[in-house]
C-alpha cells in the first residue's frame, strides 16, 4: 500500500493529485481545483507553493494533462476536507505511508567507496563531454590565437622571401599576400575571422598554413618584385 500511496521524488516523500483522487474516490478536476485554490489564496501563499509542484501526465490518448505532486503538508491540507469514516481510514494509511517512506530516506546508508568512485567516474564522463562540446564550439583562446598568428606571419615572410626581401618591404604586395591567405582560409574553414575558428580545428589550420602557397599570379608578382631587388 505504501508504494501505491506515496513515492519518492527529489529525495522527498510525496504523493500525487491523481493518486489522491483515486484513493478518495474524488474527481481529479476537483482535487486540482482545491490545490490551486490553496496556491492562489492570499494567506500563506508562499508556504502553499512549497507544498505543491505542478507537473503533467499523459492519458490513454496521449494527451498531456495537469497534475500536482504534494508533500506531507500539502496532502494534509487537501485531505483535511475529506470527511467520513472511510476517508479517515485512508488518511491514516497515507500518514503511515509517509512515515515509512521518510524513515527509509533517513536510514539510507552513505555511499560505499566503490559507489563513490563510480559516481565520480560518471561525473568525469559528463565533464569530459562538456569540455568536448565547448572545444567544438569555442573560438581560439588567447594562447592558441597568438600561436596561430606567429605561424601565419612566419609563412608570409617565407613566401615573400624573408623580411629583407623587396616583396616583403612592398606594403602592397605584402597586404595582397595576407589577403590571399585569409581568402583561402575562409574558403577552407568557412569562418570570417581567424579567432572564430573552433579549438578542435587548431591542428588542421596549422597544417593548412604550412601547406599554403599564393595563387600563381601573386607568385609571379612576388618574383618580379624580388628580381628587381636583385638587379639593384
Amino acid at each position: 500500500m505504501t508504494e501505491e500511496l506515496v513515492i519518492m521524488r527529489d529525495r522527498q516523500a510525496v504523493t500525487t493529485s491523481l493518486q489522491v483522487a483515486k484513493v478518495f474516490n474524488k474527481n481529479h478536476r476537483d482535487v486540482i481545483r482545491a490545490i490551486e485554490n490553496k496556491i492562489n489564496s492570499a494567506q500563506n501563499c508562499a508556504q502553499y507553493q512549497k507544498m505543491f509542484v505542478s507537473s503533467n501526465y499523459k492519458d490513454a490518448s496521449g494527451k498531456a494533462n495537469k497534475m500536482y505532486y504534494m508533500n506531507r503538508d500539502g496532502f494534509t491540507f487537501i485531505a483535511f476536507g475529506f470527511t467520513g469514516a472511510k476517508a479517515d481510514q485512508f488518511k491514516l494509511k497515507y500518514i503511515d505511508a509517509f512515515n515509512q517512506m521518510e524513515k527509509q530516506l533517513q536510514q539510507q546508508k552513505p555511499l560505499s567507496l566503490p559507489e563513490q568512485i563510480s559516481l565520480i567516474a560518471k561525473g568525469y564522463e559528463n565533464l569530459s563531454a562538456d569540455v568536448k562540446d565547448i572545444k567544438d564550439r569555442m573560438g581560439l583562446p588567447g594562447n592558441m590565437a597568438h600561436s596561430f598568428s606567429k605561424k601565419r606571419n612566419a609563412k608570409i615572410i617565407n613566401v615573400l622571401g624573408g623580411k629583407k626581401s623587396n616583396a616583403y618591404r612592398d606594403k602592397n604586395v605584402r597586404a595582397k599576400t595576407y589577403r590571399a591567405l585569409f581568402s583561402s582560409y575562409r574558403e577552407t574553414f568557412d569562418q570570417d575571422r581567424y579567432n572564430d575558428l573552433p579549438m578542435k580545428d587548431f591542428d588542421k589550420v596549422i597544417d593548412f598554413v604550412n601547406n599554403w602557397y599564393p595563387p600563381f599570379e601573386l607568385q609571379q608578382e612576388i618574383r618580379r618584385a624580388n628580381a628587381q631587388l636583385a638587379i639593384v
